[in-house]
């Protein structure tokens, strides 16, 4: 069985920064690529960053610049660092692999204030 476990986020004004943490344990899970999404209470979930096995990201416009996702293989983490956050980026984060499995973690909240 697999546990996505989301956590790092928080409430913080606008301008700030946050790393999210992704533990991502059991089987099966395509680990080649994985992501980060968000989803807006009503909203359709969003895929923001991918991160492959071969190093190689990639980002939607709206986040280009500020985040940065990133992977630990030895501690099966992936991290996304969120830079001069914005009001809008206020949501809640989730990890999974790309395209996604029917599972899903908890998700880890932001609250950025203006």
């Amino acid at each position: 069985q697999v546990q996505l476990v989301e956590s790092g986020g928080g409430s913080v004004q606008a301008g700030g920064s946050l790393r999210l943490s992704c533990v991502i344990s059991g089987s099966p899970f395509d680990r080649n690529r994985v992501g980060w999404y968000r989803q807006a209470p009503g909203e359709e979930r969003e895929l923001v960053a991918t991160v492959s096995n071969d190093g190689s990201s990639t980002y939607e416009d709206a986040v280009k610049g500020r985040f940065t996702i990133t992977r630990d293989n030895a501690k099966n983490t992936w991290y996304l660092q969120i830079e001069r956050l914005k009001p809008e980026d206020s949501t809640v984060y989730f990890c999974n692999s790309v395209p996604p499995m029917r599972h899903w973690g908890q998700g880890t909240q932001v609250t950025v204030s203006s």
